[in-house]
């Protein structure tokens, strides 16, 4: 049956399949470590109801897209039921993988595929690719699993859930330890929880033992960066800036956004020290409904001038990156971008 299932209820789901399977399956999302372990599940729930064979196809715009026509025509002498699983790491099949996913999906409407369950793998599409051809035919004739990304809200809930499958349980404590040192490699955090569970004993871990344990595995990106400076968490603000910088992300690009945000805050000031309407013109500068209240608590911080101080701030730094010197301001360019990016999280000035 096609259809699309959440994620949470994907266990309840194969549950209630029993005996039965669906022809065809898209496994999409952001997630992965998510992606994989729900292809797992769906491949061990095929080998329980008796599909003995595995074909795995990994497949970009330029790959052998012939392949899903041969192995769905090439039928086993023992007739043996099979299981086909096609990757496309990029999202991006290209005009032949396109067709082919068309046809796919037309024969599985048709009733075409026989002794056979297939698995498509795909990661996070953007939306110009949602609306294209070859994924409505996709999700017209798949079943298809949803997989959420795990955001930094979700993340303490979801080790403990991880936890709680290996008899080990953390205070609130320790549970924000881990938390700030796998936040955004869901990879990384699942190994270090496996580790847990081969280091400790069941039940209550205390803290000092998974200090001990766990590395700091954490990756950021710079939204991360400018949503928390936004919401006047200078700690983290300056903890993501520094694993960027060592992680070897640019300074002009992290700087670019940077600036940008404190751009747009700048002109979000004038119209408000105008009276103007603030949501109609964040609107109208494309700012997301979801990230509006960021804006408005960092206004509530920063004033006019606090402002034309840190645009000042920002040039100076782009000055001091390409290789002028600045009076007052430090030599190294990614010393000064934590001190501004601590300002803009904090009150405007240090």
């Amino acid at each position: 049956m096609a259809g699309r299932i959440r994620y949470d209820a994907f266990n309840a789901y194969l549950h209630k399949l029993g005996q039965k399977v669906d022809p065809f399956y898209c496994v999409i999302g952001e997630e992965l470590l998510l992606r994989n372990e729900t292809v797992d599940a769906l491949r061990q729930h095929c080998r329980d109801l008796g599909f003995s064979e595995r074909i795995s196809l990994v497949l970009d715009a330029n790959g052998p897209w012939h392949k899903i026509q041969e192995n769905l025509q090439n039928t086993s002498l023992f007739a043996e039921q099979k299981i086909l699983e096609i990757t496309i790491p990029t999202g991006k099949p290209g005009r032949v993988g396109s067709a082919a996913l068309i046809q796919l999906a037309e024969q599985v409407q048709q009733g075409q595929v026989s002794d056979c369950t297939i698995i498509l793998n795909l990661p996070k599409l953007d939306k110009k690719t949602l609306e294209g051809k070859w994924c409505k035919a996709i999700f017209q004739a798949a079943t298809t699993i949803d997989v959420p990304q795990i955001t930094r809200p979700q993340l303490p809930a979801w080790i403990q859930q991880r936890l709680a499958l290996q008899q080990q349980h953390v205070d609130k404590e320790t549970l924000d330890f881990i938390v700030e040192k796998v936040e955004g490699n869901l990879f990384a955090a699942h190994q270090e929880i496996l580790k847990l569970g081969m280091m400790l004993p069941p039940g209550q871990i205390d803290f000092n033992s998974v200090e001990q344990a766990v590395r700091d595995v954490a990756r950021f990106d710079v939204f991360q960066l400018t949503d928390a400076m936004l919401a006047g968490n200078t700690k983290r603000s300056v903890r993501i800036l520094q694993s960027l910088e060592d992680e070897g992300e640019a300074l002009p690009a992290v700087l670019a956004i940077i600036s940008r945000e404190i751009s747009t805050l700048y002109t979000l000031a004038q119209v408000k020290r105008q009276g103007g309407n603030l949501n109609q013109t964040m609107s109208s500068l494309r700012i997301f409904s979801s990230r509006q209240p960021l804006f408005h608590s960092a206004l509530q911080r920063l004033s006019l001038p606090k402002l034309m101080g840190l645009i000042q701030h920002a040039s100076d730094i782009d000055r001091l990156f390409k290789g002028y010197p600045v009076e007052g301001r430090l030599r190294d360019a990614w010393q000064e971008l934590k001190r501004l990016v601590a300002k803009t999280a904090g009150q405007g000035i240090l």
